[in-house]
């Protein structure tokens, strides 16, 4: 049941655009967590995930099942289906749509998930970029597929060393766009980011990012995989290529998929798959808590081993309830402060 107090504050504030984020590295425990905190908060989970927008990819998502989501709609999953183009200012659009659209009924937008960049362009905006140079990015494709990613990363590293090193040497999709946006505008993408700053405040946000001891999370990990693949992933992944989505599009490099869909086709065996899925995930959860320690305005929870889902719920309501309290607070006193103005 919905905390009536709590419900109370936000239908006050909807004018303030109150925003709650609940972010963190893979298998961290997220989702159970947010489903209670949604429940409490009488709302809707936001998924900022650029896997489970995808449809029919459920299990090497890690999408919750309509029976785990405890009745809690669960908004921006399965937008697209895998051999459709999707990108962050897309993700951004529905996004905002859903945020407003809560507002408006008087609901705080609870947003939850691990992709780094969808978090920030929802909080902070966007930098939409050049448009694509589609010859451009054919030839570096090209390149790739010739001289391998390493190639493209080295000319990168030439070019704007920044994001080079923000970078990790096997992402081709994003070397590709960085070293387009420097053929195309004559200029680093990482100056482009600086000049734009990520400076859009749209909403007013509480940001919570959950953490473990880092044997407990990695340990979380090897028993997420372990369970993804008594599910199905190995089914799950077959389906998909038979469907005619193959390993060239960027649903299916993702987690899961990709290392299944190399066992799939001879490239390595069932045990190896599984030890690279294992390890490629750690590797990821460390590359979320990087990216989320550079976030200005994180409240760290470090949940700890024994602790249940409801408890570290309870106290992400607490911390709601003490932001709420004073975004009314802060609107009294502009308020008056407005009256004052106007009556001098």
């Amino acid at each position: 049941m919905a905390d009536q107090h709590l419900t109370s504050h936000v239908s006050r504030l909807t004018a303030g655009k109150p925003l709650v984020a609940i972010v963190g590295p893979t298998a961290v425990g997220k989702s159970g967590i947010a489903i209670l905190v949604a429940k409490a908060l009488g709302t809707e989970v936001l998924t900022a995930d650029s896997r489970q927008v995808y449809r029919g990819m459920d299990i090497g998502t890690d999408k919750p099942s309509p029976e785990e989501r405890l009745g809690v709609p669960h908004r921006l999953i399965d937008l697209v289906d895998p051999d459709q183009p999707f990108n962050t200012g897309e993700f951004r659009r529905h996004a905002v749509a859903e945020i407003s659209r809560l507002h408006r009924e008087g609901k705080v937008p609870l947003l939850v998930g691990g992709t780094g960049l969808y978090v920030r362009t929802v909080l902070r905006g966007l930098w939409e970029g050049p448009p694509a140079d589609w010859e451009f990015r054919r030839s570096l494709e090209r390149d790739a597929d010739v001289n391998g990613v390493d190639w493209l990363y080295r000319q990168l590293f030439q070019v704007d060393p920044e994001s080079a090193r923000r970078l990790h040497p096997n992402d081709r999709v994003k070397i590709v766009r960085a070293l387009e946006v420097h053929h195309v505008l004559g200029r680093p993408l990482s100056e482009e980011h600086r000049r734009h700053a990520f400076a859009d405040r749209p909403f007013t946000p509480l940001l919570i990012g959950l953490t473990r001891e880092r044997s407990v999370l990695y340990r979380r990990v090897d028993d997420r995989v372990e369970l993804e693949l008594a599910k199905g992933l190995v089914e799950e992944t077959k389906r998909l290529m038979d469907r005619g989505h193959g390993r060239h599009l960027g649903s299916m490099k993702g987690l899961g998929y990709k290392q299944m869909a190399g066992y799939l086709a001879g490239d390595y065996d069932y045990e190896e798959a599984v030890r690279r899925l294992k390890r490629d995930t750690r590797h990821f959860a460390k590359r979320q808590m990087t990216w989320f320690r550079k976030e200005p305005g994180m409240q760290w929870l470090s949940i700890g081993e024994t602790e249940s889902p409801a408890q570290a719920a309870d106290r992400i309501v607490s911390e709601v309830r003490r932001f709420l309290a004073q975004l009314e607070a802060d609107k009294l006193t502009s308020d008056k402060l407005d009256k004052e103005h106007l009556s001098a």
